[in-house]
């Protein structure tokens, strides 16, 4: 019997959607509680979620990657750093020639699944919101059960039922929803922090900042549109009517964007001076909301924008080091979930999982970066010269260079072209040693001297230095043991070498 990775029963998969049951959830708009969000309003937001009810929370974060675009720009670079990674479908570990083959025909099976980086972009979105369901349509062609089409589901069509709040329903109308079916859903609950799966994603997070930085451009627009424009002061005679009064109060208004207006003879119109304050504060509080989004998102910040102050090369590669961690952690879940909703069920269907999901293909991305091939090339020739036993494949892997399948043309070094019989003469007169001359022997002589002349040089400096406790002690020590050091053998050395060298150099200075 066919079960699915949870040990239900699967039947064979109906190429009809099972969303296409529950009609009422097709005709339902989005209700954009972004719209006057508040302090308390996102409080019982977030506490419905927890309840179960997550179809509010789930239009928020929406709303929030619409409206916000640096929470849509850093969410973008997440899930597009996934995309951009190699993967590839592999076998079991210490796979039988049948789970090699298996694997193999299912990597041909996966070239036909349609739009393959969009399922994987889909899937990210489960980074915002702790969760995705991406529901497959199959299609049978030839024998063959493949995808028709994956279609990431709105977030808001699913809760949690009371009883187990790790589980996710399909809505329609009842308590406890639908329950997904088997081999219907790409089902990615991803782990942005630890929790329930209504708590897990970065949304909740990055909700706070979003609101608070609402305000912040809220207020900063306000202060903008009157900031620089004076006060106009409309004054009346006594005993004007009211519509006198509000004629003035038409053209106070008016003038300011018109810069232009009439008042009744006997009114007149003042400008105080224009409105005092800063934009600094709204600024300063819409970059903390901006870096505390980008930190939740990314781990750091200077990957993502720069501050003038600390931004350096040093602290934004330790940053994209981070970035790489979260990278790979994205991978890791990303690659268990297709796994098991997606790779194993086209196996299963088509006889390639005989043993069930755990023996069963695996998708895994590649996150390895390939090493420096100009040191690695140098190094590992030195290595095995000097005795290292290196496996071929693990050097392969170091260096992302795939190993030849059977009969693949490789690479070769070429040999040298055999050197000319002229250019073998010079070599091996080159190679010929020359005999030492003169100033050569002068050198040999005064180094065998040089320890002699030396060694009561140094000596008690080097004792000097085990003795001391401390650097100021032995520079001072050393200050005073200069002074008294006879240097007399030491100039009367380099005394002679120099009068010998001199001597030679007058002799033979005329030859060639």
């Amino acid at each position: 019997m066919l079960v699915d990775a949870y040990g239900r029963p699967v039947k064979a998969p109906s190429q009809d959607e099972q969303t296409a049951s529950v009609g009422a959830l097709h005709r339902e708009f989005a209700d954009h509680p972004s719209s006057g969000l508040t302090v308390s309003r996102l409080a019982e937001i977030l506490r419905d979620a927890e309840q179960g009810n997550l179809r509010a929370q789930a239009e928020l974060i929406e709303d929030m990657e619409e409206k916000d675009g640096h929470i849509l720009a850093e969410l973008s670079k997440r899930k597009r750093a996934l995309t951009g990674l190699p993967w590839a479908i592999f076998p079991p570990a210490r796979p039988t020639a049948a789970e090699q083959k298996n694997a193999e025909h299912l990597a041909e099976l996966f070239e036909e699944i349609p739009d393959i980086e969009d399922l994987l972009f889909d899937v990210m979105d489960g980074v915002g919101k702790g969760y995705a369901n991406l529901e497959i349509a199959w299609r049978l062609v030839d024998r063959v059960w493949l995808p028709r089409e994956i279609i990431l589901r709105p977030a808001g069509w699913f809760h949690t039922p009371p009883e187990n709040r790790h589980e996710l329903h399909l809505r329609d109308g009842s308590p406890n929803g639908v329950e997904l079916t088997p081999f219907g859903w790409i089902q990615h609950l991803h782990k942005a922090k630890s929790g329930y799966v209504t708590r897990a994603g970065l949304g909740r997070v990055l909700a706070w900042p979003y609101l608070f930085k609402v305000y912040a451009v809220r207020d900063l627009a306000e202060f903008l549109e009157i900031y620089g424009l004076p006060l106009r002061l409309g004054k009346y005679p006594s005993g004007a009517t009211d519509k006198e009064k509000a004629t003035l109060m038409r053209a106070v208004m008016n003038i300011g964007h018109n810069a232009a207006g009439i008042v009744p003879d006997g009114m007149a119109i003042e400008f105080q001076e224009a409105a005092k304050g800063s934009h600094l504060p709204f600024e300063a509080m819409i970059a903390w909301c901006e870096r505390t989004q980008s930190k939740a998102i990314l781990g750091g910040t200077l990957t993502s924008q720069a501050d003038g102050k600390t931004s350096t090369n040093a602290l934004g590669n330790v940053h994209n080091e981070v970035r790489r961690e979260l990278l790979e952690s994205d991978a890791l879940q990303v690659a268990s979930t297709l796994t098991r909703d997606l790779v194993y069920p086209i196996a299963a269907l088509n006889g390639l999982a005989p043993d069930g999901l755990r023996r069963a293909p695996r998708f895994r991305f590649d996150t390895s970066e390939p090493e420096d091939l100009v040191a690695w090339g140098g190094a590992v020739p030195n290595l095995v010269d000097a005795g290292f036993r290196i496996p071929v494949g693990w050097a392969h892997g170091k260096l992302g260079i795939p190993l030849p399948q059977k009969d693949e043309p490789v690479l070769a070094r070429t040999a040298p072209a055999a050197p000319a019989v002229a250019s073998t003469r010079m070599a091996a007169l080159a190679a010929q040693p020359t005999p030492p001359d003169e100033l050569e022997r002068l050198a040999t002589d005064m180094g065998a001297d040089w320890e002699r002349v030396m060694d009561p040089l140094i000596a008690p400096i080097l004792a000097l230095a085990a003795a001391s406790d401390d650097f100021d002690g032995f520079r001072q020590g050393l200050t005073d043991l200069l002074a008294g050091q006879d240097l007399a053998p030491l100039i009367e050395s380099l005394a002679q070498g120099q009068f010998a060298a001199g001597v030679w150099g007058r002799v033979n200075g005329g030859r060639a």
